[in-house]
């Protein structure tokens, strides 16, 4: 558990710049709507929602 207690915030602003930034890139190809669903078929087969 050291490695988070050795990093700066620096290190974390980096990691969520990186993750906003790829959310971003996967939103714009449209892969959004592809989870979205992908989630939907979860909740209404394996959960028995709906």
């Amino acid at each position: 558990m050291n490695f988070w207690k050795r990093n700066s915030r620096l290190a974390w602003a980096w990691g969520v710049l990186a993750g906003g930034l790829f959310l971003g890139i996967g939103a714009a190809q449209g892969q959004l709507a592809v989870i979205w669903q992908k989630a939907v078929m979860i909740c209404l087969e394996c959960i028995g929602l709906g």
